[in-house]
């Protein structure tokens, strides 16, 4: 999926598995969507559902969820222990990949316009598609729970964002709204001291501690008897210590509700300092559930910087290089954050992007050996053909320039270094993408291959993506020769004769990827579609081989 959004709706029941299944029956029968988890609790009567998909089907599985929760789920029987005022008590949804938060709040208001209108169930927007500053907090609207709603009904201040603005007796009042990713995650002390926990935690979260006098430790109030407070070092943050049987050991459990504010090895820093001025040690730390692999790659790169690079004859410099591949930079957020050290911990299954991959996937090209990769492409099958080869010579033009650029940043080098570090890692941004394109050309085939028994409008469709596959590839191909251009100027010249290599398959990517657009304009029928996707290709490869012929004569001068 090249966009992801992520939905976690509370329905008011967890207690009836028929009920359950019904509802996230719903979501499963939706094209693009994943179902990641579904979490029931028998006390609160609550089930907390997790999914992901791309825009257009989370916002689809959502509204068909909350129908079906209100045909099944009659909220004037209703009893359980956690707070609730609908039979879809919330439902936020939580940009996860090429997704703003604005097009997430857009998401809000298309599907509480829809379920306001269709379901007749008053709808209020919350987080940040909030439309007042007071409903911007779940607690404020959902005060006086679902009980609250006939006369809270008569209030016109509390008027729904869209719906009718009077009680619903079977399926009360829906909150839906946009947030950001909530990363729940636990830091592990060597002790089994919950207090010490608590204690940390209170110096951690945003809220703080209440001040206390130094000679009895009492609460220090104002007038009016409210505690006084000594913000906590966070914003974004909520935390408290507890002691967790299982481990053996007392953890800071944190919530994380803006990880672009306040991330893990934020938080994990500044627990090991507090644990240190407290004579006690912090062993690790522990993800509950899932978090975002940029989120895991910022704590990854973050580490990186702050470790220094040991050259020959013991040379130091500064940081080590964030252009290295995306697996590396995650081990060494695991490493760094200890995160094996309660539990296992599998990226695939605790980072969302990897889990949405191995969920999705059946077989990919990109994970087979050279050896099978070549079988496959020497088998009588038509894909993968040209295209996915192509791809292909993008990638490995997009590597060696990262590794020239990798091979410069050192001591010897150190004037270049930076420059020639932000070399890597836009290289490695072009080899992922050069990856997944591998993989999208075939994809695209196939994809026409099937709409040729689908109608005419399919067809047109699948044969406009089968040219676009390509396309994007072509364009890529002048940003691969400006990476192997600048390594071929100020890269190690050891390496010199790479930068000419990385810039010949940058050349073939693009040839490649030229060809396999002129074969599928033909099956395109709009007119202006091919002549605009033409003239851009013509232009675009002419730019390319005398880019590529300058690179590899400068090369040759200095070898």
């Amino acid at each position: 999926m090249d966009k992801i959004v992520e939905c976690v709706p509370n329905f008011s029941e967890g207690r009836d598995k028929d009920i359950i299944n019904q509802i996230t029956g719903e979501i499963e029968e939706v094209e693009n969507t994943i179902l990641l988890d579904v979490d029931p609790g028998e006390d609160t009567n609550r089930t907390v559902v997790t999914f992901v998909g791309t825009p257009d089907a989370v916002k689809k599985a959502a509204f068909k969820a909350i129908k079906k929760a209100s045909e099944l789920i009659d909220m004037s029987q209703h009893e359980g222990a956690h707070p609730r005022m609908g039979a879809t008590d919330v439902c936020p949804f939580v940009p996860v990949k090429n997704v703003s938060m604005d097009d997430c709040i857009e998401i809000a208001n298309q599907v509480g316009e829809k379920v306001g209108s269709e379901l007749d169930i008053p709808v209020y927007l919350y987080e940040n598609a909030a439309t007042k500053p007071e409903r911007q907090n779940l607690a404020n609207i959902r005060e006086g729970e679902y009980e609250a709603l006939p006369e809270k009904m008569k209030n016109p201040e509390f008027k729904p964002d869209y719906g009718p603005q009077k009680f619903n007796k079977k399926s009360g009042a829906t909150v839906i709204g946009a947030r950001e990713f909530l990363i729940a995650y636990n830091i592990n002390l060597n002790t089994k001291d919950a207090k010490a926990a608590k204690d940390i935690a209170l110096e951690l979260r945003e809220r703080g501690r209440a001040r206390r006098r130094e000679k009895d430790g009492k609460i220090i109030r104002d007038e009016d008897g409210n505690a006084l407070r000594t913000k906590g070092k966070f914003k974004s943050v909520k935390a408290i210590g507890w002691y967790v049987e299982d481990f053996k050991t007392a953890q800071i459990s944190i919530n994380l509700t803006n990880y672009k504010i306040a991330n893990m090895h934020h938080v994990f820093d500044a627990a090991r300092e507090e644990a240190n001025k407290r004579g006690y040690r912090v062993t690790g730390s522990e993800l509950v559930g899932l978090a975002p692999l940029d989120a895991i790659k910022q704590a990854g790169e973050y580490y990186l910087k702050k470790q220094n690079k040991i050259c020959k004859r013991y040379m130091p410099i500064e940081g080590q290089s964030r252009g290295i591949p995306e697996k590396e930079i995650v081990d060494i957020a695991i490493k760094s954050l200890g995160l094996n050290d309660v539990t296992d911990f599998n990226p695939e299954e605790k980072i969302i992007e990897y889990k949405i991959e191995k969920e999705q996937d059946s077989s990919k090209l990109v994970d087979m050996k050279i050896t099978e990769f070549a079988d496959e492409l020497s088998s009588n099958s038509p894909a993968p053909g040209g295209g996915s080869v192509a791809a292909l010579s993008g990638s490995l033009s997009a590597a060696l320039s990262s590794m020239v650029a990798n091979l410069t940043y050192d001591y010897k080098y150190k004037d270049v270094k930076e420059e020639m570090e932000e070399v890597a890692i836009e290289a490695q941004k072009l080899k992922r993408k050069y990856l997944e394109l591998i993989d999208k050309d075939t994809q695209a085939f196939n994809k026409y291959m099937k709409a040729r028994k689908k109608g005419k409008e399919a067809l047109e469709k699948a044969a406009k993506f089968a040219t676009q596959v390509p396309f994007e590839s072509l364009k890529l191909t002048g940003d691969l020769l400006e990476l192997a251009d600048k390594v071929a100027e100020k890269g190690n010249p050891n390496a010199v004769s790479d930068a000419a290599v990385a810039a010949i398959l940058a050349e073939s990517a693009a040839e490649g990827a030229y060809l396999n657009v002129k074969i599928n304009l033909p099956t395109v029928e709009d007119e202006e579609f091919v002549k605009e996707i033409k003239s851009k290709s013509t232009e675009i490869l002419d730019k390319i081989k005398k880019f590529k012929k300058e690179i590899v004569e400068k090369v040759e001068k200095n070898l």
